[in-house]
């Protein structure tokens, strides 16, 4: 399966930036890419389930590419990952401490995060990757 989707892999943990064209798809990912994340795929990533795995991986004609607007096509080092989080650019979270989300992806329900606007949101996505989260009771 292909998706409309950016990818990166953060400690060994796929995360998949799923929105519209526009959204932030990309610049996510590079934001991400700074704080140590390492690329998958830019604009296209394709995704296939194994034993309950989903594991993600960039079309070999864009394998290795990243889009910075304003400058170009970046060239990066790219790796493929196992997804574990699903990050929608289309949806808005605004609420302090938001109720669970998640997406299914060919079969398998994923936790998934929604777009805020914090300059310290791509920081928080890489410590929920590393650490998990602790939800209130």
């Amino acid at each position: 399966m292909r998706l409309h989707a950016s990818a990166v892999d953060v400690s060994g943990r796929g995360v998949l930036i799923v929105g519209a064209s526009g959204s932030g798809k990309s610049s996510l990912a590079l934001q991400l890419m700074a704080l140590g994340a390492t690329l998958v795929s830019d604009d296209q990533t394709e995704l296939a389930c194994v034993d309950d795995i989903i594991q993600m991986t960039a079309p070999d004609s864009i394998k290795g590419l990243i889009e910075a607007r304003g400058i170009g096509v970046l060239r990066a080092d790219a790796v493929d990952a196992v997804l574990h989080l699903v990050v929608d650019m289309d949806e808005v979270e605004c609420k302090r401490f938001p109720e669970h989300h998640s997406k299914t992806v060919l079969g398998q329900t994923l936790p998934c995060l929604h777009k805020v606007d914090s300059p310290a949101w791509p920081s928080a996505i890489v410590q929920y990757l590393k650490c998990g989260i602790e939800y209130p009771e």
